[in-house]
């Protein structure tokens, strides 16, 4: 009895071998079997430096994307107020015309009162007639001058709503001068001056769902990220994923980011690896650099479609206010931008 237990003992430590070996033969296949099984690299920090540098540029381009969009949504209303005043003004002129007639018929054959116009009747039916007419003119003549006057109040409310989107479009536009000061200042930490930015794609994006009034709307992380990092994203990150990828950007990517700040907690970045087997702890060159250059440029020249708020690749970044910046965030690949291309959504 004692040897058939041990002879269990034994059986159970082989398959328990077995199973070990096996599972690090599957590990090992599945950590070099391409992109999609790559594990997010440590090599991959928080995007931005310092938190209170990471807030300074979210601050910024957040408040440039915000002011813009209001100066647009200004633009729209002020071209649809110019085209209603036009339509108004023209109705003006016929009915002042119209006006016009009323008072030199009046001028040149004397003010016609009802008490002479009833008087004047020849009999009965001619002043049944007399009175029929002159109840038309009444209302003819009180319709038009209704009109005018409706036209004319129409008019000025059109030429104060004009002003005032003028008032508000001048406001967006210190606005954005200031948004584009604090940007500079927060990117004087980090960068040297102007980027060269990068050639490649700028092929256009299906546009994200905004507001009627253009604006953004207001998304928490709420939808399952599909990227290996797991977690939550927001509708529109997930929204511009998956048009890198129809893109043909189909390489590794990771998003969600359980812990450090930014907006990977947040469920509004992805990393974009440079390499086809996933993050690696080394700078991009050849191949692998033209396919980060040609995804920083998609990702910049969609960014009013999509929502992107900004843009690290390559020791540089985008933000809309500022365009391309030389970009230092620490000497490594991972945080120097080398190796992933990082994109933050509003």
């Amino acid at each position: 009895m004692p040897r058939t237990r041990l002879t269990g003992r034994r059986v159970r430590r082989s398959l328990l071998a077995l199973l070990a070996a096996t599972a690090v033969l599957l590990g090992a296949g599945v950590a070099t079997a391409g992109p999609a099984a790559a594990a997010p690299s440590p090599n991959a920090p928080d995007e931005g430096g310092s938190k209170k540098l990471r807030d300074a540029l979210e601050a910024a381009a957040k408040g440039h994307i915000e002011a813009k969009n209001r100066l647009d949504n200004s633009k729209r209303r002020q071209t649809a107020l110019a085209a209603q005043l036009k339509d108004i003004e023209a109705r003006l002129v016929g009915l002042t015309a119209q006006a016009g007639e009323v008072a030199v018929q009046s001028y040149r054959q004397g003010r016609l009162t009802p008490a002479s116009m009833l008087l004047a009747a020849s009999g009965p039916d001619d002043f049944l007639h007399r009175a029929a007419e002159l109840d038309m003119m009444a209302q003819r003549d009180s319709k038009r001058l209704r009109d005018l006057a409706a036209a004319k109040a129409e008019a000025s409310e059109s030429k104060l709503a004009l002003d005032a989107e003028v008032r508000e479009q001048q406001k967006q536009l210190a606005v954005l001068a200031k948004k584009k000061k604090d940007a500079e200042v927060a990117l004087a930490k980090v960068s040297s001056g102007a980027g060269s930015g990068f050639s490649g794609s700028s092929s256009s994006a299906r546009p994200a769902p905004r507001n009627s009034d253009g604006s953004w709307p207001s998304e928490s992380c709420s939808v399952s990220d599909p990227t290996p990092a797991d977690g939550c994203i927001t509708p529109r990150t997930l929204h511009m994923l998956q048009q890198a990828q129809a893109a043909g950007y189909k390489r590794y990517a990771s998003c969600h980011r359980s812990g450090g700040g930014g907006e990977h907690p947040k469920g509004r970045a992805c990393d974009f690896s440079a390499a086809s087997g996933g993050f690696e702890d080394k700078t991009a060159t050849g191949g692998d650099k033209s396919y980060g250059d040609s995804l920083a440029n998609w990702a910049k020249s969609n960014a009013g479609r999509l929502g992107i708020m900004y843009v690290i690749w390559y020791r540089q970044i985008w933000m809309p206010n500022t365009g391309w910046r030389a970009y230092s965030g620490g000497g490594s690949p991972a945080a120097d931008h080398t190796n992933h291309v990082h994109i933050s959504m509003y």
